[in-house]
């Protein structure tokens, strides 16, 4: 059954046999987990998602990703990541940085004999970046669910994202080298810059919010709202977006924007009921009993979190996970923007982890792959993320130190 029934059920079923409550607790609780104003900037960042996909923004990025390092060896693949790291900027998903950019490249990188294999994990795993690179989805659930400032995850977001990019780069030349895959005939300066013109709306996207966010001009839930405008703006600008295609997009959106808000509610539900049995506070006290040090913590965070992540969605996660682990994480001193960080990319990583990866069911259905074939190709990427995973884990100032300059420009 789908994830929200499964928690909204079996919680729904808890509450009526405890006698602590009435039944009438559900309802309530599940308006309370939606009733939140930053929670509003989802719907709009999931519509400037949209736009810009039919709004002819994705083509763009790939031309310019293409014109900057398509010449390289693997120069495809690499182009794949690179164009995933620009759209993840404006989409803040991993399933629709998939699509958007594996619709057109995967399809280009098979044409040019690259193994369908390495095809599909190489986008799946870049499709990742949707959710780490800021405005990210689960980012916004994060700041929502442990009280802290969405701009500053944002912020937090960059480097570890930046991080991701290079890693993942880096494993695409390796593997397209050792493979012997050809990059495109080099683009000359003109044909860069001309690339380069032409995608810089998509580009300023992400400048526009973060800039205005911490210039104090609006707030990250007003943002998605500028987004979305902005996106619209770009569309008829590039002339891809007609009437019918905006149409299209605000469908698709609603129905995106429900599938994740009902999600919200029933974990919203759960964590409800978990902190009424004061299970964050037995954990709490189990974990200290263990004298694990924060180093143990954080390494038992990272497993409880990378195997939810391989069965539950990123926003359940978040919102299950979050009343458990963090009271702990600032037990032991630990920022609750980095552990943010620490969450996210372990949720990143749980998109491209069978059996439940969505990332992994998208480019399944474009590669026309099993999953099993899917799966084994993409452990040699699970490998990198996991040792990214590691060095966002060990070193805070990846993600503190640009929310502390700006906060100390501020």
């Amino acid at each position: 059954m789908p994830i929200a029934v499964a928690i909204a059920g079996s919680t729904t079923l808890a509450v009526g046999a405890s006698g602590i409550f009435g039944i009438e607790v559900v309802p309530q609780q599940i308006f309370n987990a939606l009733n939140s104003f930053p929670l509003m900037a989802i719907p709009f960042f999931i519509l400037a998602g949209h736009l810009m996909q039919v709004g002819g923004i994705s083509e763009r990025l790939i031309r310019f990703g293409n014109a900057l390092i398509g010449h390289m060896t693997g120069g495809l693949a690499m182009a794949a990541v690179l164009t995933s790291m620009f759209f993840a900027a404006i989409s803040g998903s991993g399933a629709a940085t998939v699509a958007a950019i594996g619709s057109i490249l995967i399809p280009a990188m098979l044409a040019r004999g690259y193994d369908r294999g390495f095809t599909a994990a190489n986008q799946s795993v870049a499709g990742a970046l949707g959710v780490i690179i800021p405005p990210s989805i689960p980012l916004i659930l994060y700041a929502v669910a442990a009280n802290v400032s969405a701009g500053d995850m944002f912020l937090a977001g960059v480097f570890p994202g930046v991080l991701i990019t290079l890693s993942l780069l880096i494993m695409a030349y390796v593997v397209s080298r050792k493979r012997r895959y050809a990059g495109l005939e080099r683009v000359g300066g003109r044909e860069l810059f001309t690339a380069f013109r032409k995608s810089i709306l998509a580009l300023l996207m992400p400048v526009i919010v973060l800039g205005g966010i911490y210039g104090g001009v609006f707030t990250p839930t007003e943002a998605a709202v500028v987004a979305v405008v902005y996106s619209v703006l770009v569309g008829f600008v590039y002339r891809q977006l007609s009437l019918r295609k905006l149409v299209d997009a605000f469908a698709d959106s609603a129905v995106t924007s429900a599938i994740v808000m009902i999600v919200i509610g029933a974990a919203g539900l759960f964590a409800f009921y978990i902190n009424v049995l004061g299970a964050p506070a037995q954990l709490a006290e189990a974990m200290t009993s263990l004298n694990l040090g924060i180093v143990g913590f954080v390494i038992l965070a990272n497993v409880i979190l990378l195997i939810a992540g391989m069965f539950i969605e990123a926003a359940a996660a978040i919102l299950i996970f979050v009343p458990i682990l963090l009271p702990m994480a600032t037990a032991f001193g630990m920022d609750p923007v980095h552990f943010g960080i620490i969450m996210v990319v372990n949720l990143a990583i749980g998109l491209v982890t069978p059996p439940v990866g969505l990332n992994l069911f998208v480019a399944a259905d474009l590669t026309k792959l099993s999953m099993g074939r899917i799966s084994k190709a993409v452990l040699p990427f699970i490998g990198v993320l996991l040792v990214d995973l590691a060095l966002v884990s060990a070193l805070p100032q990846l993600s503190l130190w640009l929310p502390s300059l700006v906060s100390t420009a501020g």
